[in-house]
């Protein structure tokens, strides 16, 4: 599977988001058949890709299943439309868009669903278990998510499913998208979470200054840095510190 980048009349390389470096140049993203990551600095343009791959592919902006068709506030670029999707001879039978920062939106839109009457609403807010979302934390939310409305043989595309997860849960979060893997399952995931980068064999793409790059786990400045000050700590902190005590 890969998306192919048209720029065709509207493209503007001075404007946003066609100005965005991740799009320097790119023609085309080469997705691997199980997991692939997308990784890079906040502004690098991650997010936004994501979100356009994923409107692309048919997916409601804030987030949701292909049945979702809400919006709270229109915010998502127009990116998507000079997108196209390549898809694989084998469709999947399951998908969903999980944007973490519109996930309340998704969560207020099921319970409004679940209220409408005949018999698709208390089947929808019963897919993603037994407890309403909105009643869970932010991260258990997330994670009945994961558990009960993740299928299986689909195209799940998630943009910083950790930004809710404890360490453990992440990890946790791992053994699902290796139980998804197994299930037939396609996964494209924008994260900063060098715990989710870990899983093996996966394809990661670096958004930066430089443009979108095909990099290994170990090149990654998420998991260098992150390394770096686990095993140093004391270090970094009289370094960024510093200053404070100074004064």
């Amino acid at each position: 599977m890969e998306a192919l980048i048209q720029r065709r009349e509207g493209w503007d390389p001075e404007a946003y988001p066609f100005n965005l470096p991740v799009l320097r140049g790119l023609e085309s993203i080469a997705f691997h058949p199980r997991v692939t990551f997308l990784v890079g600095e906040n502004g690098s343009g991650k997010s936004t890709l994501i979100e356009s791959l994923a409107v692309a592919w048919g997916f409601n902006a804030e987030g949701g299943s292909r049945n979702f068709n809400f919006s709270s506030r229109a915010s998502h670029s127009e990116l998507h439309s000079y997108i196209r999707p390549v898809r694989s001879i084998i469709r999947p039978h399951d998908g969903y868009f999980l944007r973490a920062e519109s996930f309340f939106n998704v969560q207020t839109e099921i319970e409004a669903l679940d209220r409408e009457p005949g018999p698709g609403g208390s089947f929808i807010a019963s897919a993603y278990g037994a407890r309403p979302l909105h009643e869970q934390s932010h991260g258990e939310a997330f994670f009945a998510l994961f558990e009960n409305r993740f299928r299986g043989d689909g195209l799940y595309i998630l943009d910083e499913p950790e930004a809710a997860l404890s360490p453990s849960r992440q990890l946790s979060f791992l053994a699902k998208l290796h139980q998804l893997v197994l299930a037939r399952s396609q996964l494209i995931i924008a994260t900063h979470s060098p715990i989710i980068l870990g899983y093996p064999d996966a394809w990661i793409y670096e958004t930066s200054e430089r443009g979108l790059e095909r990099v290994e786990y170990e090149d990654l400045d998420h998991v260098t840095v992150t390394r770096s000050f686990l095993n140093r700590r004391q270090t970094f902190l009289d370094v960024l510190l510093s200053e404070d005590d100074e004064e």
